[in-house]
């Protein structure tokens, strides 16, 4: 078999980066992985591995050999005494469910998406919400890829543990991924209440209201005043519920939150002035529920409607005004943004690159429907969070450089060091990392 074939246009599924690779390869074993690199080498190329798609910035895209990781899925062993899986790479989020649950075991926390690849969304910093819990690389406790030279490193407690704050959340710059070990904790159910609030009244009791939630979150409706709080409580995983219906689950994730945001984005798209009395209208359709089941499926919800996204963490106490200052911005400019801006918050931990290093942060996240044009939203939002020593969410867009990311980061200088031990002649370098890193 011919590892590298003619490459394929890409684009991510946010329709925000395109590439056109010479070539793209799907290995289906580590050794496949490691000759592409090394073939890569031989004839100059740059190498990018690449997940679902579902980053926002070009951080997978290459005019070199486009690497995809879907023939490395599944589970590849279970420590049942410490509650730790090994996974391919390219594993998808939405598969783990599935592969966990004969072994009592979930997920400690995840985000609101789970298209995305246990690798991409590591890599680039993935996160859900709740004070007590990191994002999703702080939990892996092993990482195995293969180096810009081509040879294989298994990075766990024993083995080069010095490099695990820097493997973890790699942004794709030190190897390729080929296998993860995570820390799960037993399966649990969550009980999920979603109720709208008065948008100064849930800032005004934000640090309340997120440290007493396991997980707290909500949205806010630009040209509205009310807030669409999430309040997630954790149960044991044999607590007796009822299980929301098959209709109910599809009037609300599918019809209301996809189809009827699908209509109204359309709409909003083709005439502007609607958007005010529309984005009115949807904190009055949906979002006020109770509602318990496994955590996977209160964590996640299908998202059907295409969108872009900048998202930036920021210290915890901070978020208040930070948010008021996003809505004087959407205020003082007339913009007409349909789509929500979200709220989270998650601990800290020790991945030099993580938004999260070091410091409780809570994150903004700002969206565009994919057929309006975010530049002038987003530049501005951009600026307002370097104000609040705000750090880029990895995988979403902004317009950071090496030069001013690096005060933000303690550790930027180590991880630089890290890379250059991986990959000495930058075979994974794009222009993304270069923006970001430099060269």
């Amino acid at each position: 078999m011919t590892l590298l074939q003619p490459g394929p246009r890409w684009r991510n599924w946010g329709r925000s980066a395109a590439a056109s690779p010479a070539h793209l390869a799907r290995p289906s074993s580590v050794d496949e992985v490691v000759a592409v690199v090394r073939a890569a080498a031989e004839r100059g190329l740059a190498v990018k591995a690449v997940g679902a798609g579902h980053s926002f910035t070009d951080i997978a895209a290459t005019p070199g050999v486009l690497v995809d990781l879907t023939h490395l899925r599944g589970l590849l062993g279970v420590d049942a005494a410490r509650g730790r899986v090994r996974l391919a790479a390219g594993t998808h989020l939405w598969e783990l469910p599935e592969l966990l649950k004969p072994h009592g075991l979930a997920l400690q926390n995840m985000g609101d998406i789970d298209r995305q690849t246990i690798a991409g969304a590591t890599s680039t910093g993935t996160h859900g919400t709740g004070l007590g819990f990191a994002g999703l690389a702080a939990q892996l406790t092993a990482v195995t890829l293969v180096t810009g030279t081509g040879e294989v490193v298994r990075v766990d407690a024993s083995h080069r543990p010095e490099l695990l704050p820097a493997v973890r959340l790699g942004l794709g710059a030190l190897g390729i991924l080929v296998e993860v070990e995570v820390q799960c904790v037993p399966e649990f159910l969550i009980r999920a209440v979603e109720h709208p609030a008065p948008l100064d009244e849930v800032l005004d009791s934000w640090e309340e209201r997120v440290s007493a939630a396991d997980h707290f979150e909500f949205y806010w409706w630009p040209h509205t005043a009310i807030a669409m709080t999430k309040v997630n409580t954790r149960l044991p995983g044999d607590t007796a519920f009822r299980p929301t219906g098959r209709f109910g689950n599809w009037v609300e994730e599918r019809l209301l939150q996809n189809e009827a945001l699908r209509a109204s984005q359309g709409l909003g798209h083709a005439i502007a002035p609607l958007v005010p009395a529309l984005n009115r209208l949807s904190t009055k359709a949906y979002g006020d529920r109770e509602i318990t089941a496994p955590s996977y499926d209160i964590f996640t919800s299908p998202r059907l409607v295409r969108f872009r996204e900048s998202e930036y963490a920021i210290p915890l106490e901070a978020l208040p005004q930070a948010l008021r200052d996003v809505r004087g911005l959407v205020e003082r400019n007339g913009w007409r943004i349909s789509f929500p801006v979200e709220v989270r918050a998650a601990a800290p931990d020790e991945n030099w690159m993580s938004t999260a290093y070091a410091r409780p942060s809570a994150y903004i996240a700002v969206h565009r429907y994919f057929r309006d044009d975010p530049s002038e939203y987003f530049r501005a939002f951009d600026a307002l969070m370097r104000t609040y020593d705000g750090r880029p969410h990895w995988g979403k867009m902004h317009f950071r450089t090496a030069d001013d990311l690096r005060p933000a980061y303690p550790r930027f200088d180590d991880f630089l060091g890290v890379r250059n031990e991986l990959d000495p002649d930058r075979r994974f370098a794009n222009r993304y990392l270069d923006r970001v890193l430099g060269p």
